[in-house]
């Protein structure tokens, strides 16, 4: 992976699968750090004792990356992208471009040029269902949600209240363990039925740091155009009249607070 090629697929290249599989058969106590660009699968996932994705950690990667595997630091990170189980999840089962060219046989995707060369057409038919829209829409379980991140202690959500005119949100977040931490509160928004949508859409989200056993009250603003449904013949962003659902959570599947609300 790098700027100028993307991963010809989801796997880890050079046989890391296996290489990861026999360390944690000789030592169930094995963490697994990720360096990479993109998800990945993870076929190894249940016969490790962790996973660390550290993206692009850059020059002091490592002392970062010590700082929270020892403690010293405690996580707060949320994926900003879903981890599938297998491309056969994935709206598109391989990388459009030259991973592409001899994996799709649809004529559809290809534009002849002459009789020498072919130029690759890239059809995004899955719409404005891309990334977690696409899972939740398919009813498909992610390997990781969109939003997902773990810490070394553990966070409560409750008292949910939206306020209809003001389009803001109010919950309570508690911090029920041993440690102080930091959760990355996240609010979607379910759009009414006569908007058609099949998914949740995220609409705010908000940075708390908490003492152990801390507890805080927030309030967040709704983003409107987070909510808003562009109108090609009016050209002009929409917004759907009736009844929205609110959730509130620390990812986009482990929302624990929900309310309905005729915001427009």
């Amino acid at each position: 992976m790098s700027e100028a090629g993307d991963a010809p697929s989801l796997s880890l290249p050079d046989g890391q699968d296996e290489l990861i599989s026999s360390v944690a058969a000789a030592n169930p106590h094995t963490l697994v750090v990720l360096i990479t660009g993109n998800p990945v699968t993870m076929p190894w996932l249940d016969r490790v004792a962790g996973v660390m994705e550290a993206w692009y950690p850059g020059i002091g990667g490592g002392q970062a990356i010590a700082n929270l595997i020892f403690g010293s630091v405690i996580p707060s990170g949320k994926l900003p992208i879903t981890f599938a189980k297998s491309a056969e999840d994935l709206p598109h089962r391989c990388v459009f471009g030259i991973a592409c060219t001899h994996a799709l046989s649809s004529p559809r995707h290809w534009v002849s040029d002459d009789a020498k060369r072919q130029s690759f057409a890239a059809d995004y038919d899955e719409g404005v269902r891309f990334g977690y829209k696409w899972f939740d829409s398919e009813g498909k379980q992610p390997l990781f949600p969109f939003g997902f991140g773990l810490s070394y202690t553990k966070f409560k959500y409750s008292d949910l209240q939206v306020d209809r005119a003001a389009k803001t949100v109010t919950f309570a977040i508690e911090n029920t363990g041993g440690l102080a931490g930091t959760e990355i509160a996240e609010i979607y928004v379910e759009l009414p039925k006569a908007g058609k949508e099949h998914f949740r859409r995220l609409a705010a989200w908000q940075r708390v740091a908490l003492d152990s056993g801390e507890r805080k009250t927030i309030t967040v603003a709704l983003e409107p155009l987070a909510m808003a449904t562009f109108n090609e013949q009016k050209d002009a962003w929409t917004w759907t009249s009736g009844k929205y659902t609110v959730l509130v959570g620390g990812s986009s599947r482990d929302l624990p607070l929900q309310a309905d609300v005729a915001l427009y």
